[in-house]
């Protein structure tokens, strides 16, 4: 048996409530974007030279941020933005990097390869937002918020394996207020377990809205839909903090808090 079966086989029949701080952070800049291409999925398209760039600012950015879990995408933009985060942190060093074909990017079905501004004009004469349209052979909104799901189980079952102990306890979520001060480390104090998570703008927007509207998460003061609502920028950053309950082996989100959306003050 392994150590990892053993530690869920001690805690099936206890409660536990684990507090996850929730990275996530968008890929860099490719050549397909600079040229108003749109990706998607068939397209695997590796980092500009200004991704590359943006990338190795983050990671400078956030080269003081503990982390405890890392998650990508299978998408090869995605691993460079995540390998240059984890190469400027030393709390990553030795860290396993989860690859999770839940969070790659949105199937754009026949718009792939094709120019953005043709699928906004397809949008348009369907009479629907370009970031809500789906393409012939697309993935729906809803296919993604399914995705979305699939990932929050993988996180949670992982994060809890990990980190949850017999017995432990804890009654309040960590308070945010009063501390954002537009630094990497906003919002992470007393941190017990922190995953850093690096997928793709289309779907990132998808997880921002799946959060506000169908687990009610609360926005911060100076946040409201617009920000939700808005594409997530290359390298952009999103914090949030789960609440996580194990009771008899199934794992629960019980509370979720926004700290910030959309920053991109590295690049």
């Amino acid at each position: 048996m392994t150590e990892r079966s053993e530690k869920s086989l001690i805690r099936s029949h206890y409660k536990y409530v684990l507090f996850v701080f929730f990275l996530i952070f968008s890929s860099g800049e490719t050549e397909w974007n600079k040229k108003g291409l749109l990706q998607g999925q068939a397209m695997n398209s590796s980092l500009s030279d200004i991704g590359m760039q943006q990338a190795e600012a983050a990671g400078k950015y956030l080269r003081d941020v503990k982390f405890t879990n890392v998650f990508v995408s299978d998408m090869a933009r995605a691993r460079q933005t995540c390998e240059a985060i984890v190469k400027h942190n030393s709390s990553c060093s030795g860290l396993e990097i989860v690859t999770d074909p839940s969070l790659k990017e949105r199937c754009f079905g026949s718009a792939e390869g094709g120019l953005v501004v043709d699928m906004k004009n397809m949008a348009a004469a369907a009479g629907q937002s370009w970031l809500d349209f789906t393409p012939p052979g697309g993935e729906t909104i809803e296919q993604m918020k399914t995705r979305v799901e699939t990932f929050l189980g993988h996180l949670f079952q992982r994060m809890v394996a990990d980190h949850c102990r017999p017995g432990q306890k804890v009654t309040k979520m960590p308070e945010t207020e009063g501390a954002l001060a537009g630094k990497p480390d906003d919002g992470t104090r007393d941190i017990p377990a922190h995953a850093l998570v690096v997928s793709h703008g289309a779907l990132i927007r998808v997880a921002m809205r799946y959060f506000v509207d169908e687990l009610k998460c609360p926005l911060p003061q100076g946040l409201d839909m617009s920000h939700v609502i808005a594409l997530c920028p290359n390298t952009g950053i999103c914090r949030f903090i789960m609440s996580v309950e194990e009771v008899d082996a199934s794992v629960t989100l019980s509370a979720i808090r926004c700290v910030f959306i959309n920053r991109c003050e590295h690049i």
